[in-house]
C-alpha cells in the first residue's frame, strides 16, 4: 500500500466532499481511514455510500477526544494505517485529483526524505478558491521551510505527507493543545535531517470556515501551546548547534524569525482574550507577562486598543 489518507472527523458538513476528493484520485494505490470522534452528527451515514470501495474504512471512537486533544485522535488514526506514506487531512478539506500522483512522483525522485509537501489553495465555505499560496522550491531544508511559515506563509496538517515509519518512530504527530503548532513542529522535525520536497502543482485545498478549530476562542489555552512551541524550538536549535548540521548564521536567523512570530501570535491571542474578558483579562496577562513573552507596557497598549475598538 502506497498511501494511507486519514480523516479524523467530527463535523459532517463537508465530509462528503473530503471523501469524494480521495475517491477521485488519478493514482489508485491508496486507502482511506475515516475515524469518527464519537460525533453526535451522522458521520456513518455520510461515509456509508463510499464503503462499497474496499479501500475506504470507517471507525468510530468509543469516547470523544475533543478539540483540545485533537492530536491524540490524529495519532489514533495511525493505528489503522498500512500505507508507506500518510496524509492526515481535515474533514472539510479536499485533495485535488492529481494529489497522490504528484506526491508519488516526488517520493520517487527524493526517496530518502521523511516528508513531502503539496502546493495549496485556500477555498471558502462554498468551495471556491479564494487564495493561491506562493509556490515553494522543489527542495528546501528544514530551516528554510519553517522560516517561510514564521514569516507568514500558510501551511496546514493536510498539505504534508509523511513516511509512516518516521511518524511511528517519533511517537506520531507532535501533541499540543488544540493542535496549535503541532503540524509545524511535526513537519520541521521530519525535515530536520534530510529536508523537504514540495510539489510544483496545486494538489491540496484547505477550507477556511467559521466552524474550524482555528476560528474558536480558546485563547488562554492556545497561548499555553504557543509557549510550549517556543520552548521546543529553543531546545531543538541548541541541539542543532551541538550537532553542527547548519551554519550558525542560518540558525540565528531562524531563532530571530521564530521569536518575532511567537510575539505576534501571543499578542494576537492576548488581544482576543482581553476583548472577551476586559480588565480581568488585562490583570491576568500582567501577572503572566514573563511567561507570555510580552512586557506589561505592551500588554497595556493592547488593553487600550481593546477599549478604542469597542
Amino acid at each position: 500500500m502506497k498511501f494511507s489518507v486519514t480523516i479524523p472527523t467530527y463535523k459532517a458538513r463537508y465530509l462528503g466532499e473530503a471523501i469524494e476528493s480521495i475517491a477521485s484520485q488519478t493514482y489508485a494505490d491508496w486507502e482511506l481511514i475515516i475515524v469518527d470522534d464519537c460525533s453526535p452528527e451522522d458521520i456513518r451515514g455520510i461515509a456509508e455510500p463510499f464503503l462499497a470501495d474496499s479501500r475506504i474504512h470507517y471507525y468510530r471512537n468509543e469516547q470523544n477526544y475533543g478539540a483540545k486533544r485533537l492530536v491524540e485522535n490524529w495519532n489514533h488514526c495511525l493505528n489503522f494505517c498500512k500505507g508507506e506514506l500518510v496524509i492526515c487531512m481535515g474533514d472539510d478539506d479536499r485533495l485535488l485529483p492529481c494529489c497522490l500522483e504528484e506526491l508519488c512522483k516526488l517520493a520517487d525522485k527524493y526517496p530518502d526524505l521523511n516528508v513531502y509537501h503539496s502546493q495549496t489553495e485556500i477555498i471558502d465555505e462554498d468551495g471556491l478558491v479564494s487564495e493561491q499560496l506562493e509556490q515553494r522550491p522543489e527542495y528546501e531544508d528544514a530551516l528554510a521551510m519553517i522560516r517561510r511559515k514564521w514569516r507568514g506563509q500558510k501551511q496546514f496538517v493536510g498539505d504534508f505527507c509523511y513516511r509512516r515509519e518516521h511518524l511511528l518512530s517519533c511517537g506520531g504527530f507532535y501533541s499540543l493543545p488544540f493542535a496549535w503548532g503541532s503540524d509545524d513542529i511535526t513537519a520541521f522535525r521530519a525535515a530536520l535531517d534530510k529536508g523537504i520536497a514540495n510539489t510544483q502543482k496545486n494538489c491540496f485545498q484547505y477550507r477556511e470556515n467559521r466552524h474550524s478549530i482555528s476560528s474558536t476562542h480558546n485563547d488562554k489555552e492556545k497561548i499555553e501551546a504557543v509557549c510550549r512551541q517556543q520552548g521546543w524550538y529553543r531546545e531543538t536549535f541548541n541541539s542543532i548547534r551541538r550537532q553542527g548540521g547548519y551554519p550558525e548564521a542560518d540558525i540565528k536567523t531562524a531563532e530571530d524569525t521564530m521569536n518575532a512570530f511567537i510575539k505576534r501570535l501571543t499578542s494576537y491571542h492576548i488581544l482576543r482574550d482581553m476583548q472577551q474578558s476586559g480588565l480581568k483579562g488585562f490583570v491576568h496577562w500582567c501577572m503572566s507577562a514573563k511567561r507570555g513573552s510580552l512586557s506589561v507596557l505592551t500588554l497595556t497598549k493592547l488593553y487600550f486598543k481593546t477599549l478604542f475598538e469597542k
